[in-house]
């Protein structure tokens, strides 16, 4: 039963470093390189490599400027928070709002793949299972959350093994074809045909590179669980990054060079990019043993987005952005039972329509906006509480704000028109709340 904790609604600090850690990895690899990575090939062709290089530049960027916030206001509820802590209502407001839009169709996205992969595993070639099966996964992972943040760290770390020990299988085998062949999938590199070609096209596929690495803020809006937050977050951030930073280039050289990008872009509707890579490698088993990636890898961002999407909830119904309910916790402070509720309501609805194809892309739009509000928040940190010079902050906005510019516009147009519906409820809700 939710009740009020006694400490003022506080959860307890139980996660450290080695869960950060594992939070941040199950996080960000998932839908990132497991989708991403064909989405971005046929858009910008072979220069995919360079642009997953621009994406984690930016993400290191951002991750500093998170990490020196998080260290420096360890809470839950991320940008939201430090935008209300350092800026303005109305912009710490936009950031919240922005992370529920973005991640929430993330979610809904995660469990119709991973429904869409274990369909395929098991060769059933059928749509008429996958909306149930994708409802059943939200069901299971939102009841693993409910339990507590230290079974959510568990459940985590299991789902996280075995997906990097897929996605190292497939660097690995993927070597001698990839030597085999040489460097003739990378020719031309900056291909002008897919998409807009050129240099649009190759910062439209940076744009989304970085969504695949932006599950480090997950750590940040776990803040307030986290055991000595000024040492911890920062660590775990850096780490995470560096991390993915190593295994998506090795994954994304091996991809494009054994499958090209055209394979790797022609994708269905159930068939992984990194499937149609591993099918060439002449291992038999090699296709299986990355569905199964798959599959883990998509259970591990579903889980961690309903975490990260109920503290972002607890945070904002704490300061009545969103119905007081949600700042509400269990007994022993473990968990923000309505908001986890709610989110895992909101994320089946949305797994309700099936198809969530624009998902990536908007959620370019609307991280870049998040992660703008973020760099600015850093950049008013006082000195005392800062980690790492200003112009790291400084390139992280200009990078992001940049960034944006070459997202699909109909995405823009409609981005836009949320985050204006969005303030429109801010305005309202301060209005009755004064009144």
């Amino acid at each position: 039963m939710a009740e009020e904790a006694t400490d003022a609604g506080r959860l307890r600090r139980e996660l450290g470093t080695f869960g950060a850690v594992m939070m941040g990895l199950g996080s960000i690899v998932g839908t990132g390189v497991f989708v991403s990575i064909g989405v971005a090939a046929g858009i910008a062709g072979p220069s995919v490599v360079l642009a997953i290089a621009i994406g984690a530049a930016v993400a290191t960027f951002n991750g500093l400027s998170s990490a020196q916030l998080a260290a420096a206001h360890p809470v839950s509820g991320g940008t939201y928070e430090y935008g209300y802590r350092y800026l303005t209502p109305r912009l710490g407001f936009t950031a919240g709002w922005t992370f529920l839009l973005a991640k929430s169709a993330s979610a809904a996205t995660a469990a119709l793949g991973f429904a869409g992969y274990a369909l395929g595993a098991f060769g059933i070639d059928a749509r008429a299972p996958l909306v149930p099966l994708a409802l059943l996964l939200v069901a299971a992972l939102t009841g693993v959350v409910l339990a507590g943040i230290r079974r959510s760290n568990a459940t985590n770390i299991a789902v996280v093994a075995v997906t990097l020990a897929s996605l190292t299988f497939f660097v690995l085998a993927g070597v001698p074809t990839l030597i085999e062949r040489g460097g003739a999938a990378f020719s031309p590199f900056l291909d002008p045909e897919p998409g807009r070609g050129g240099l649009p096209a190759l910062l439209y596929a940076s744009a989304l590179m970085f969504v695949a690495y932006t599950g480090y803020g997950r750590i940040a809006t776990l803040g307030e669980e986290v055991r000595d937050p000024a040492r911890t977050i920062p660590r775990a951030v850096v780490t995470a990054l560096v991390v993915v930073m190593l295994l998506y280039a090795a994954v994304a050289t091996v991809a494009v060079g054994t499958a090209g990008t055209g394979a790797l872009s022609a994708v269905g509707a159930r068939t992984a990019p990194l499937e149609t890579a591993a099918a060439g490698f002449g291992v038999s088993f090699a296709p299986h043993v990355l569905a199964i990636g798959a599959v883990t890898a998509m259970v591990g961002v579903l889980l961690n987005l309903i975490l990260g999407l109920s503290r972002v909830l607890l945070a904002m119904g704490r300061r009545r952005d969103m119905p007081a309910l949600f700042a509400r916790v269990n007994t022993s402070g473990t968990t923000p039972v309505p908001a986890v509720v709610a989110v895992g309501v909101l994320i089946a609805g949305l797994a309700l329509l099936g198809d969530v194809r624009t998902t990536w892309s908007f959620s370019a739009f609307t991280v870049l906006v998040y992660y703008a509000i973020t760099n600015l928040a850093a950049l008013r940190l006082p000195p005392e509480a800062r980690r790492f010079p200003r112009w790291v902050s400084l390139a992280g906005l200009i990078s992001c704000l940049t960034l944006a510019l070459f997202v699909d516009p109909t995405v823009l147009a409609v981005g836009a028109g949320l985050l204006v519906a969005g303030l429109a409820w801010h305005e309202a809700a301060r209005r009755r709340r004064r009144g």
